[in-house]
């Protein structure tokens, strides 16, 4: 219809339809454009799938097999290829008091497929006795767990007739003797340097290159004594040849509650020399990354068969978070810094 003058009646004109497109195409475009926009903030916000391990997992231990650290390297990594559905293999590179495995795997592409499983000594004592290690564990690695934690026996020889710590103070008092560790800096060397620089008594060290040849070292009566590992020891004692004086750490050992702890001995907390075995990968390493090795840790730590199996290696099964684990490495450094300061230990 149309009124007078030619106006349309309830009908759009040309022009009215094409405005009236216009603006609803520009609307649909707009809210499209933010809807576009909008995509890459909604897919940054939510964090891609971990896509690890995409390949063989390297654990590398820095010492030979049959060690605390490879006990518990096997054990675990046997665990993790059921879990990962990657093989997990122990390399063994021992040397350099447990340095030579380290530094492989500090230098190491940062994506959690190497790691390196060592006593805590590498990052809280290596870095202050030894010029030069090729690499330093304090900036170089990064801890994802503490593993364990692990003591060492103070044994003498038996012919000596040495019943306790007392008896064999008095006696280095009275006479020369020798004491024996698995190397210069190894934490049968921090422990019995601990006790010697507590009570004021002199004993003169001969390092040895691991505990094996150490023990051997007791028993043949080449030296009075040494704080070494108590697996590798308590056999000896068993049979009378070695007598078991203490343990280096603030609690007894689960092979051997009767032995009186250091602290208890001597009545000082300060002379707790517990060491840890550590679990590191590369600086660099994704957090998501270390995140995931770390729950995978832990979770195999908790099952009762593999902490029995620690317990028979005198290992007590913890599985720290990786702050955690900085955390107790920081205090452990500063701490034993200390201590090789005041005796003036320096190693090439």
């Amino acid at each position: 219809a149309v009124a007078a003058g030619g106006q349309a009646l309830g009908v759009p004109t040309v022009m009215e339809t094409f405005v009236t497109t216009m603006k609803h195409s520009m609307s649909v475009a707009a809210a499209l454009a933010c809807a576009v926009a909008a995509l890459p903030a909604a897919a940054q916000s939510q964090q891609a799938p971990l896509l690890f391990p995409g390949k063989p997992v390297r654990l590398l231990v820095g010492s030979p097999p049959g060690g605390p650290s490879d006990i518990s390297s096997r054990l675990i990594a046997e665990r993790l290829t059921d879990r990962f559905k990657q093989t997990v293999t122990v390399e063994n590179k021992p040397g350099a008091a447990n340095s030579l495995a380290s530094r492989e795997a500090a230098n190491a592409p940062p994506d959690g497929h190497t790691l390196v499983n060592n006593p805590d000594t590498v990052v809280t004592v290596n870095p202050y006795v030894y010029k030069n290690t090729g690499f330093d564990g304090r900036t170089d690695l990064v801890p994802v767990t503490v593993i364990a934690t692990f003591s060492q026996m103070l044994v003498c020889n038996a012919s000596l007739g040495l019943k306790s710590v007392d008896d064999l103070l008095a006696r280095a008092r009275k006479e020369k003797l020798l004491y024996a560790s698995g190397g210069a800096g190894s934490p049968g060397h921090l422990a019995f340097t601990m006790v010697l620089d507590a009570t004021k008594v002199q004993m003169d060290h001969v390092p040895y290159k691991g505990p094996a040849p150490a023990t051997q070292a007791v028993l043949a009566g080449e030296v009075a004594c040494g704080f070494l590992a108590t697996p590798g020891v308590l056999p000896h004692v068993k049979a009378g040849k070695l007598t078991a004086l203490a343990v280096s750490s603030a609690e007894p050992s689960p092979l051997a509650p009767e032995v009186p702890p250091l602290t208890q001995v001597l009545g000082r907390s300060d002379v707790d020399a517990t060491f840890k075995l550590v679990l590191m990968a590369p600086k660099g390493t994704p957090a998501n990354v270390v995140a995931a090795v770390q729950s995978a840790v832990r979770d195999v730590l908790q099952q009762p068969d593999v902490r029995e199996r620690f317990a028979r290696s005198d290992l007590v099964a913890v599985g720290s978070t990786a702050a955690e684990a900085q955390k107790v490495l920081q205090a452990d450094g500063e701490r034993w810094s200390g201590v090789i300061k005041r005796i003036g230990l320096r190693l090439e």
